[in-house]
């Protein structure tokens, strides 16, 4: 597995594709999160646009690799660690790139509730913001892992897939990346830190099931 990592994240790197969701995540942030502004609500606007990023990322290792190299490490290592491998990296990246973004959000806001009346501690925060960056990674990996190949084959079909599920994954209610960032955002008004523990663990939990079931399909339809 470790050689695996290694060659789809050489694949990701080489390809440059990473660049316009980057790109667009840091102009989201440059244009939303400005320096000053309450640290709880800051963080959640970066969580929150980190998860289409995730998606996207993950879509971008799964569909990256040329059909002749993706042959090959199937007869290597076997179809369903080869994929997983890829999703791997899309999350690795993504988690990477919310926590600069994390790290970065947390030391240019003011640590303060919403309405400036309550100090807010920069580092609680700052985890706080970390859980819900990685809660958001994980699901919108699983969101890219289910709206790509080999779950779906269509370009047609997969990319307005993909954007509804990311927006469903943030709009609505019970979901975990919508329960982590609303934890920030209520928490910010009350000057109160919140730890977006169960919303980690349920995003974690979807991202497993996500990547098995990408996983052993790329097996299934590779046979």
């Amino acid at each position: 597995m470790p050689a695996l990592l290694r060659y789809q994240a050489a694949l990701l790197v080489r390809s440059q594709r990473w660049l316009p969701p980057f790109i667009l995540y840091a102009v989201f942030l440059a244009v939303s999160v400005q320096g000053g502004q309450p640290v709880l609500d800051s963080l959640g606007y970066a969580a929150a646009a980190l998860l289409p990023v995730a998606a996207w990322l993950t879509r971008i290792c799964a569909e990256g690799e040329p059909a002749a190299a993706r042959a090959c490490a199937a007869a290597a290592a076997g179809p369903a660690r080869a994929h997983l491998a890829s999703l791997l990296v899309a999350l690795a990246a993504a988690t990477a790139l919310g926590a600069t973004a994390t790290l970065v959000v947390t030391l240019i806001s003011d640590p303060a509730s919403a309405d400036g009346q309550t100090r807010v501690p920069r580092l609680p925060a700052g985890t706080a913001g970390l859980l819900a960056a990685l809660a958001c990674a994980l699901l919108g990996t699983a969101v890219g892992a289910l709206t790509s190949r080999p779950v779906l084959r269509s370009t047609g079909r997969a990319v307005p897939a993909l954007l509804l599920a990311a927006l469903l994954a943030l709009v609505v209610t019970g979901s975990p990346a919508n329960a982590a960032v609303s934890g920030l955002v209520t928490g910010s008004r009350s000057g109160t830190v919140p730890l977006p523990l169960l919303p980690l663990v349920g995003a974690a939990l979807l991202a497993v099931v996500a990547t098995t079931v990408a996983s052993a399909l790329a097996s299934r339809r590779s046979a």
